[in-house]
């Protein structure tokens, strides 16, 4: 029984000092690591590093060409993008659900930067039956929509549809077992002054391709933010 109680203590005795070795070793990077905010996650961007280009066959890949009419019934095209730096999402109007977390972050970066001519935003309905230019312009009024550079867009479903999923690879589709009647992902793609669409990179050097656009509850930096900070970037290259 002695033996037995003894060997415990033993084993106890080494655990402390496993423990006391580990603070004494530890402890301070880790304190450091927190006081020069040294804490990064997958998406964290140098401050240093340019954005990355997303590309094929190693050629830089621009934003797909596109021609559609805004709220105000005007046509906009990828060519009225060019020298600015925008933001483009696919939504819909009657969306119960993630468009609408979407377009109040969408407005955050309007209200930060709208007032910019080097910058707009483009949202593209995936339900342009219902979405006309004059729902469209009711929509963007209820949501306080103050900046002339953000255009709300609508035009032949095929052609949306196939600019999402082929030219933007932003899965869009019809699909009655959703709420609301449509499927979409919630993305925010980032385009830059010349055409280009940008990204930062993940923790392995490889280009996210696009933010999230609604709150991710696990991710210590929320694609919103990143955006905010990332358009500062491209603005100034």
């Amino acid at each position: 029984m002695t033996l037995y109680f003894m060997n415990n203590n033993i084993k106890y005795i080494g655990l402390f000092i496993i423990i006391i070795l580990f603070g004494v070793f530890s402890l301070p990077k880790i304190y450091e690591r927190v006081v020069n905010s040294d804490i990064t996650d997958s998406n964290r961007l140098n401050t240093n590093e340019r954005l990355a280009y997303l590309t094929i066959s190693d050629e830089k890949r621009k934003a797909p060409d596109f021609l559609l009419t805004n709220q105000d019934s005007i046509l906009i095209s990828n060519d009225d993008m060019i020298g600015k730096v925008y933001v483009l999402e696919f939504f819909f109007t009657r969306c119960p659900d993630i468009c609408i977390e979407m377009n109040q972050n969408m407005k955050l970066l309007d209200e930060e930067f709208g007032d910019s001519n080097d910058f707009g935003i483009i949202s593209i309905t995936i339900d342009p039956n219902n979405d006309t230019p004059s729902i469209l312009k009711k929509y963007s009024e209820a949501l306080d929509v103050k900046s002339q550079n953000w255009h709300f867009l609508t035009g032949e479903k095929d052609y949306i549809y196939d600019l999402a999923n082929i030219g933007f690879n932003i899965f869009a589709n019809q699909n009655s077992n959703f709420i609301g009647g449509f499927e979409h992902q919630g993305y925010f793609a980032l385009i830059d002054k010349d055409g280009y669409i940008r990204s930062r990179k993940d923790s392995f050097g490889n280009p996210i391709m696009y933010y999230l656009g609604i709150n991710d509850i696990n991710a210590i930096q929320q694609g919103i933010g990143m955006l905010n900070y990332d358009i500062k970037k491209l603005i100034d290259e």
